[in-house]
């Protein structure tokens, strides 16, 4: 069930990591079409992918297309939404982006629009290993559903998930990166101090991560005893404080952007 064309509504950092993985899997698409209010980012992203058209304007050019995505902050999405109700296609499949806004209240906003899906990508898609849960509405038929299932396939895996764990996704996927990049970035840093290469560390890291979260989930042993098998703990002492910043500025920021 092959998708030919794309449209994007927003050419920021999402339409590159989306085009990116389609890019690294070899998908081809007989048309990507990307809109931006800012020219400077449609350079940017033509630079990147020269086989895309880009539009500053024309959202009637993009919505007519298979699959469209609307990478846009949600401020900004429900007007867009007024924007295309006249003339996005019947046909089209709508993946929105965003998180807090349900697919009820976008499809008030397309006269009830029926094709249309949620979906929150993380930057591990622009290396096809991305966490990306999906909702889907109500209404849609099951080849529909298929149809995005499979071309989203190639960002990594897409949990099919019930609408209001999107913005838990959100917090714990997408923004999930944030809290270990430059952690690990810092550690890389070190092992090169102490006396590893480059590539020693990244190897070292990328291995002793994946068996972190391997015996953590996987042992079959409670917390306190996973905690226990390493008995020097560097940062034991500042573990509470930072547990701390996590439930303030992770429950904050899901406050924030829940429905």
């Amino acid at each position: 069930m092959k998708t030919n064309s794309l449209g994007f509504i927003g050419g920021g950092r999402v339409t590159k990591i989306i085009l990116q993985a389609f890019e690294n899997s070899g998908i081809l698409f007989d048309r990507i079409v990307v809109s931006d209010t800012n020219p400077e980012v449609l350079n940017s992203l033509k630079t990147k992918f020269p086989k895309i058209t880009v539009t500053a304007d024309n959202l009637q050019e993009v919505v007519q297309n298979e699959v469209v995505f609307i990478a846009l902050h949600p401020p900004v999405l429900m007007e867009t939404m007024a924007k295309i109700n006249d003339f996005v296609s019947k046909d089209a499949i709508l993946v929105s982006l965003a998180p807090k806004l349900t697919i009820e209240k976008m499809a008030g906003a397309l006269g009830g629009f029926a094709n249309l899906v949620r979906m929150n990508p993380s930057a591990s898609a622009i290396v096809n290993k991305g966490v990306n849960p999906i909702a889907f509405s109500p209404e849609m038929q099951v080849d529909a559903k298929n149809k995005i299932l499979e071309l989203m396939r190639s960002l990594g895996s897409t949990p099919v998930v019930e609408e209001p764990k999107i913005e838990a996704y959100a917090v714990i996927s997408a923004m999930g990166h944030t809290y270990f990049f430059f952690q690990i970035q810092k550690l890389k840093e070190l092992a090169v101090t102490f006396g590893m290469s480059d590539k020693e560390a990244q190897t070292v890291l990328t291995e002793m991560l994946w068996g972190t979260t391997e015996t953590l989930f996987k042992s079959g042993l409670p917390y306190n005893e996973v905690a226990d098998l390493v008995p020097v703990k560097p940062m034991g002492e500042v573990e509470e404080t930072i547990k701390g910043y996590y439930d303030q500025y992770l429950t904050g920021i899901f406050a924030k952007i829940k429905p």
